[in-house]
């Protein structure tokens, strides 16, 4: 019964004496951090104002629209406005308002200016989740048209994959939406119309990654 209880008590002195040791006595532990592989290079100052004005532009429709005017003309001219998203479906909505730019010759809205715009606002959406520091490409686009648009169009967007989940991973990573375009309804009662149908894929990049990759260019 002595004999156990030294024992414990002999160890119980060493494991102390493990824990006052210095740090530098401890045996070094290999980074597996993934900063430690990749660690992320330093923002400039063009990254720090690029990230600015990329955040400023998905803050509300107003900035959206000075944003627009000078580095997507299109997206200003037609008047497409993203509305806010439903956080319990994780669905977004776009209005293309029914102006002269969006009309064609007999007085409906042009099947261009439908097809452009799905691109515009389902680019909005994806960016708009993933944020300031991604870039979003569209790498495939179709459009169905089921019939004419009378009047304003309601693009109402929603992402297949878990968009969350695929930033988390921190990697790049592709994201196909899918959009029903309705003819928003006229008058109180009525229901929207459905005058398309769109599928859309957009390849988005953390903007570190372009970064590692120049800078193994240049080292080349």
């Amino acid at each position: 019964m002595t004999m156990n209880t030294i024992e414990a008590t002999e160890a119980d002195a060493e494991a102390f004496r493990e824990l006052d040791r210095p740090d530098e006595e401890a045996p070094a532990r290999p980074e597996t951090s993934r900063g430690a592989r990749h660690p992320q290079p330093p923002k400039t100052l063009f990254d720090r104002v690029e990230a600015f004005i990329s955040s400023l532009s998905v803050r509300d429709n107003f900035w959206n629209s000075v944003c627009s005017l000078i580095w997507l003309p299109l997206a200003f001219f037609s008047g497409i406005r993203m509305k806010e998203m439903d956080a319990n479906s994780f669905v977004a909505r776009a209005v293309l308002p029914f102006r002269r730019f969006n009309r064609n010759w007999y007085r409906a809205m042009a099947g261009g200016a439908l097809l452009a715009n799905s691109e515009i606002a389902g680019g909005s959406y994806v960016f708009g989740i993933c944020g300031a520091d991604y870039t979003v490409v569209c790498k495939h686009l179709e459009y169905k048209f089921l019939r004419p648009c009378l009047g304003p169009a309601v693009y109402r967007i929603k992402a297949r994959e878990d968009v969350k989940a695929l930033i988390a991973s921190g990697k790049e990573f592709n994201i196909t939406t899918d959009m029903d375009v309705l003819q928003q309804a006229g008058r109180m009662g009525e229901r929207d119309k459905r005058v398309g149908q769109c599928v859309a894929t957009f390849h988005v990049t953390p903007k570190v990654q372009h970064k590692r990759k120049r800078a193994r260019k240049g080292a080349k």
